[in-house]
């Protein structure tokens, strides 16, 4: 009776448009000048809206915007709910770039690049491929694609890479298909069709095999889903993956690992991997700021899945990491906070692992040893 559906919005200024999903959810995607209000929060909105017009609600599927929809109305807010939610708007907004031909949208992204998002992205990736030593001549590496923004950027920053080719390098262009619904797996598929990325598709049944698992599913399928990525890239050839992981997931799990984990440590541009011998893993976004990929995809009008499990399709409760959004979020939000009275803090908590002084540390591990500060003190 209030439902709307994403073929009929086509005036999105007629309406007040809210997100009622999660804040992690909505800065992956949302609808066109859509603001973000949790559902939690939507009560502290209803006088404001009782004189604001039409109220367009979604949430993920349109299951949870038509409880609200109906609440707000019961209040006196003319309230509507967008049918089938996010997922059917996004799935009617990939249809988008088949307007041009594949080629040509596939370039229109490409000049971003090189053009507007060359310092901040483009030279960025390479500035951590040369000071990490991320590629050599004669590697062969999986460009690990989730779906998310990031990966889909970095599998994009890997094919430039190859077109300048000042050395020979290998890239193969890896997605792992752990269980996906229908509508992510097209989601994944139409984006590397659209943005020209010749993807290969395996599958795997591990959302199953950790959906009944209670204590920490997230992290059991994150570290599964790396062994998987890895035993495939082997296979194929490859002698690195690289993940999409960006500055603020390095920053974020610097402050989360002090917080909650009572250690010092972060996330590292590259690791040899301890499972399979001779096998890297990468992080060539290492040196790139998210917003400026948020900025990326939203000049590109490109639309990526946050988390594709199929059990919760835009997941607030997992990540990259196999660790809690709630978590990363709540650290997400404190570096905010302290960036509006210091600008430098960001880059300080980076180069915080940089500087670390060994003689002002209680104690610290290396390879497994522990070594305490009292080992030498009476030496000196």
């Amino acid at each position: 009776m209030y439902d709307i559906s994403p073929e009929e919005l086509k005036d999105y200024k007629a309406y007040t448009i809210v997100d009622i999903r999660d804040s992690m959810s909505y800065a992956y995607g949302h609808l066109p000048d859509a603001i973000s209000v949790p559902q939690a929060e939507l009560s502290t909105y209803i006088d404001e809206w009782k004189d604001a017009g039409k109220i367009l609600i979604y949430c993920k599927r349109g299951e949870a915007s038509l409880d609200a929809v109906l609440m707000l109305r019961e209040q006196g807010v003319e309230a509507y709910n967008l049918d089938g939610g996010y997922m059917a708007w996004l799935m009617l907004a990939m249809q988008e770039p088949a307007e041009q031909t594949d080629v040509d949208f596939a370039k229109d992204v490409e000049n971003s690049i090189r053009k507007r998002f060359r310092k901040k992205i483009w030279c960025r990736f390479t500035k951590a491929i040369n000071e990490y030593e991320l590629v050599k001549p004669g590697d062969n590496i999986a460009v690990c694609i989730s779906g998310g923004k990031d990966s889909m950027l970095m599998a994009k920053l890997f094919q430039e890479l190859k077109r300048h080719n000042k050395f020979p390098f290998g890239v193969q262009f890896l997605v792992m298909d752990p269980g996906y619904s229908p509508e992510n797996r097209q989601v994944i598929e139409t984006n590397a069709k659209n943005l020209n990325i010749p993807i290969t598709i395996f599958e795997s049944d591990i959302f199953e095999s950790v959906f009944h698992v209670e204590k920490s599913p997230c992290y059991l399928c994150a570290r599964m889903r790396r062994g998987h990525l890895y035993s495939q890239a082997k296979a194929l050839g490859c002698n690195k993956i690289a993940l999409g992981h960006h500055y603020d997931d390095v920053i974020e799990t610097i402050l989360m690992g002090m917080l909650y984990g009572a250690q010092v440590q972060t996330m590292m541009p590259k690791l040899h991997s301890t499972n399979f011998e001779g096998m890297e893993l990468i992080r060539p976004l290492y040196l790139v700021r998210e917003d400026d990929i948020k900025a990326w995809r939203d000049a590109n009008h490109l639309h990526f899945i946050q988390c594709a499990c199929k059990f919760t399709d835009t997941c607030s409760s997992c990540d990259k990491d196999g660790q809690s959004n709630s978590k990363r979020l709540e650290v997400k939000k404190l570096i905010h906070e302290l960036a509006k009275t210091n600008p430098f803090v960001e880059g300080n908590i980076f180069k915080s692992v940089e500087n670390v002084n060994l003689s002002t540390v209680i104690a610290y591990k290396q390879n497994g040893v522990k070594h305490h500060f009292l080992d030498d003190y009476d030496k000196e």
